[in-house]
């Protein structure tokens, strides 16, 4: 399985810290942000991993991470999205990449207080359609809900919907099988200019090939100024932190 982290778009959000920086360089705690998703998908056994750069200073991921071996990587790869025009958008620059392995997607701001990887073994145990993972939130209005039928099953997810149907999100962490790449090509424009992701998901859904876990363990998004206090008090109180190891001066 590849794992592709997305630390593009402009965050507008966190404005003014992101007139001069990738919001995903901004820290959580004692780390720039972008570790945490890089820890996420090492933990989870992924071993060779995209990010998909964009928006303000694409270069400073290169020379803040190098070749990822602080992680305990061989190489870590880069690519350049043009426009901030959604995640599904930003998954295609990574297709090269991926080729016919699965992958692992992984939004650059999500944060995340424990291990996902008894997600991401059970998704490769079946390795058929697609896993999105859900939690329950206070503001499921910021994020893609799923609407459940009686008996738990999802028939739809809305993005950003005025009147949640539940009270859980779809957290920035995706699985996929090679339809992917088939569902990407026919995605239209949303009324927010975006590529969604919500889109691709639902789709998968319409073909009966959509699962989903429900997270065990802590979590918050760090878009607003609102989210990234609470990541950073969280992971505060965490023990799931990164702990690179930096390699020596040349």
């Amino acid at each position: 399985m590849k794992g592709i982290v997305l630390v593009g778009g402009l965050g507008t959000r966190l404005e003014p810290m992101t007139r001069v920086t990738n919001k995903h360089l901004l820290p959580v705690g004692q780390f720039p942000m972008v570790y945490y998703p890089l820890h996420s998908l090492v933990d989870a056994g992924i071993r060779d991993i995209m990010l998909v750069t964009g928006g303000n200073n694409p270069g400073a991921f290169l020379e803040l991470l190098h070749d990822g071996r602080e992680f305990g990587l061989d190489h870590l790869y880069f690519t350049y999205q043009r426009e901030p025009r959604g995640i599904a958008d930003a998954l295609r620059c990574a297709q090269h990449f991926v080729g016919d392995d699965y992958c692992l997607v992984m939004l650059g701001d999500n944060i995340l207080a424990g291990s996902i990887r008894p997600f991401v073994e059970s998704y490769l145990d079946s390795a058929v359609g697609a896993k999105v993972l859900l939690t329950e939130v206070p503001d499921p209005e910021r994020f893609g809900v799923p609407e459940f039928d009686e008996d738990g099953n999802i028939t739809a997810i809305i993005e950003k919907p005025d009147q949640p149907p539940s009270s859980y999100a779809a957290i920035g962490v995706y699985m996929y099988d090679q339809l992917v790449w088939d569902i990407l090509p026919t995605l239209k424009l949303s009324a927010r200019g975006q590529y969604e992701i919500t889109d691709v998901h639902n789709v998968y859904l319409e073909r009966g090939l959509l699962t989903y876990d429900i997270i065990d363990c802590g979590w918050s998004d760090a878009g607003t100024p609102q989210s990234l206090f609470r990541a950073t008090q969280m992971m505060h109180n965490s023990d799931f932190l990164p702990a690179p190891n930096s390699p020596p001066r040349q």
